[in-house]
């Protein structure tokens, strides 16, 4: 669910910014949960059960004001990454404040940070689950129109398409997937930036087809990732979110090189 989340999220975030390196950590869907989640631990610190909920809300939040923000300013598509990294910047400032304020803040934060699937109980991840699959149905329903958008805005606007509503929507429909990975599976990292240029490679650009794919490989990559976090080192459990940064980093990497060649 995990993977399946944080991969639509970044095919869906990679086709409406015309951006490769989009993802969900990009826009500020982290940033935001990570806030929620020091925001619980310092107001409500031993409701450990609201993590997962404040988690949500932080990402949810962060990904309106964000789409408020690019709407504001004509909607464009370099406006959402901008808008994104400068309230990324703002949010993790507000996380080191409340960290350095806090001292058991860092001790709490910091598996939640990595990203892992420990402890994960069937009743943590059942909200999420309804959650990735009604925002994978709602981005196939809108897919002609998110697709319309890899184009360039005035051609879109020309053809019928309302760029700047169908760009929020389809902000909102990554958010919700983002949001629901990141409630119980915490910061992940490089899944929702990856796997969507794995998919593309196997059926193309076009989101009915990218988003199942996307979903499909995001799903077996974490599975796969998980057991060889368990696996790896005797004794001991390796959290996920650094095998995946091992795997996703070097990625990142390639399609910096690449960009560079290109331009």
């Amino acid at each position: 669910i995990a993977g399946m989340g944080l991969a639509v999220s970044g095919a869906i975030l990679q086709t409406v910014t015309n951006n490769g390196l989009a993802g969900p950590n990009i826009i500020g869907v982290n940033a935001g949960a990570g806030l929620g989640v020091v925001l619980i631990s310092v107001l409500l610190p031993f409701n450990f059960y609201l993590t997962p909920i404040a988690a949500f809300f932080g990402a949810f939040l962060t990904t309106l004001l964000i789409g408020a923000v690019a709407v504001k300013m004509n909607g464009q598509k370099a406006t959402v990454i901008l808008a994104g990294i400068a309230i990324t910047a703002i949010l993790n400032a507000f996380i080191s404040l409340f960290m350095l304020l806090d001292d058991n803040l860092p001790i709490s934060y910091r598996y939640f940070s990595i990203g892992g699937l420990n402890g994960v109980t069937i009743e943590k991840i059942i909200l999420p689950f309804f959650v990735v699959l009604i925002a994978i149905a709602l981005s196939l329903i809108f897919s002609s129109k998110i697709d319309a958008l890899n184009l360039n805005d005035t051609t879109a606007i020309s053809i019928g398409v309302n760029v700047k509503l169908v760009r929020f929507v389809a902000i909102l429909i990554a958010s919700l997937c983002a949001a629901a990975a990141v409630s119980f599976a915490g910061l992940l990292g490089f899944v929702g930036l990856a796997v969507p240029h794995i998919a593309k490679k196997l059926v193309g650009f076009k989101t009915i087809r990218l988003v199942p794919i996307s979903a499909l490989i995001g799903a077996i990559l974490l599975v796969y990732a998980d057991l060889l976090s368990r696996i790896i080192l005797p004794k001991t459990e390796i959290p996920l979110g650094i095998i995946t940064a091992f795997l996703g980093a070097p990625f990142f990497v390639v399609l910096l090189l690449r960009g560079n060649k290109n331009a």
